[in-house]
């Protein structure tokens, strides 16, 4: 069952089958709802303004024009989903706004770890009252690393048990609080965690004290 706060996608390809077919896909993601899929690019920028979906999922090659052209005129994100694998293709959907490429056909799982890597990027932009730039760049690669994520990337014990310490404390945690919970090191703890910020998986908060000196505290992404 979806629910009202999910992120919705608008599914846009002339081929009735296809666009079922990646509207399922979504629909698969939790957190995710696909809208009636578009099949007609004229019809495209109308039903973006009455629908306002979160994400389009847009195809190059339209009957009724370029999806290429679509995009510099949407201002929507937008993946681009096409068999379009000409260099002009790549880079023009790029510079014109398109946050990911996927080469049809694909598998389900490269897209759905595509919008789970969205939806993270979505959460830290709007969690964030202010972005300095270490926050814009873990967003950037949040964003991109659904990228290399054909197949789900398997966290290790070790990581398991330092996301569970840090999501235990109700509270940023410190190095000290994860590596006595967990029972290891501080170095090894403090490379767990910039392993972990990285991936989009924990949040780091910097906070000073009387001496003014940062101390790194860690939150649960989510």
């Amino acid at each position: 069952m979806h629910q009202t706060n999910d992120l919705r996608v608008l599914v846009v390809d002339d081929d009735f089958r296809v666009a079922a077919l990646h509207a399922s896909y979504v629909d698969e993601v939790p957190g995710f709802t696909a809208l009636p899929p578009v099949h007609d690019a004229r019809m495209v920028p109308r039903r973006v303004a009455e629908e306002r979906p979160d994400l389009l999922l847009l195809d190059v090659y339209l009957p009724q024009g370029s999806g290429l052209d679509l995009l510099a005129t949407l201002d929507v994100d937008a993946f681009v989903l096409s068999a379009a694998t000409e260099v002009d293709a790549v880079r023009t959907a790029i510079r014109r706004g398109a946050l990911g490429y996927l080469v049809k056909p694909f598998d389900p799982k490269v897209l759905a770890a595509k919008l789970r890597s969205y939806a993270r990027y979505r959460r830290q932009l709007e969690t964030a009252t202010v972005l300095d730039q270490a926050a814009i760049d873990r967003a950037q690669r949040t964003l991109l690393a659904g990228d290399d994520a054909g197949v789900a990337v398997v966290a290790t014990p070790t990581e398991h048990a330092v996301l569970a310490a840090v999501a235990a404390t109700g509270e940023p945690a410190t190095v000290l609080q994860v590596a006595t919970a967990v029972g290891i090191s501080r170095a090894t703890a403090q490379r767990y965690l910039a392993n972990l910020v990285q991936a989009g998986s924990l949040r780091l908060e910097l906070t000073y004290g009387s001496r003014g000196r940062p101390e790194h505290r860690y939150l649960t992404a989510e």
